[in-house]
């Protein structure tokens, strides 16, 4: 039997997904060990309050900012800092398996700064959805859990795409994309971001329209 000594026993993620994940990592891990005590002393045991405070999307600061034009300015860097703080271990560990595990089929077939469009275009979709369509909300939106989705609707075109080159019943394409952007619109609502990146992904996508529409007409 032939072993190549050389192969990773890991599939290798596309950069891009560990320029997206790291900083996620790195905020979590920093939280967790100062919520344990283990670094930073007493004090860090707020800190991942602190940083919420400091990251999380507030829907009655971004209502006052449609109010005033954008003011105060600084604090629409929210809209993408969001995704960065989760409310527990579990919420940072589901996010970033997520991103991961999306980001590489994603990120294989889309250029670095597509996935990056798509990413980041949830997430202020996302924000903007929460924020502003969604009368009396409170609560700071944390987490890239609509950052996901956008993966998702990136995904979900690429299948679109696969199935249409692949010659298959076009019901059975459409049916599958169906069930997939139902329940993305079910757990999605209040996120935003995964119908948009399904058609976000027409003008990222490798060769853009013209090339789905090239695959369609080859069917």
């Amino acid at each position: 039997m032939d072993h190549n000594s050389t192969e990773s026993p890991l599939n290798p993620l596309p950069a891009i997904v560990w320029v997206l994940v790291l900083p996620m990592i790195a905020m979590e891990l920093v939280l967790n060990l100062g919520g344990a005590g283990l670094v930073g002393g007493p004090q860090a045991i707020g800190w991942r309050l602190q940083a919420m405070e400091r990251f999380a999307l507030f829907p009655e600061l971004l209502r006052y900012q449609w109010q005033t034009g954008g003011l105060p300015y600084p604090d629409l860097a929210r809209l993408v800092s969001y995704p960065l703080v989760h409310g527990t271990f579990t919420h940072a560990l589901f996010s970033v398996v997520l991103v991961m595990a999306l980001g590489k089929m994603v990120g294989e077939i889309f250029r670095w700064w597509a996935v990056l469009v798509v990413v980041f275009g949830a997430a202020i979709a996302g924000g903007l959805a929460y924020g502003l369509l969604v009368p009396g909300l409170k609560s700071p939106l944390i987490g890239a859990h609509p950052s996901v989705y956008g993966l998702i609707g990136a995904f979900t075109f690429l299948l679109w795409v696969n199935l249409a080159r692949s010659g298959a019943n076009k019901f059975r394409a459409f049916s599958l994309i169906g069930f997939l952007l139902f329940f993305q619109l079910v757990f999605g609502v209040l996120f935003g971001g995964t119908w948009e990146c399904f058609v976000l992904s027409f003008a990222v996508s490798p060769g853009g329209w013209s090339r789905v529409m090239d695959k369609l007409r080859h069917r």
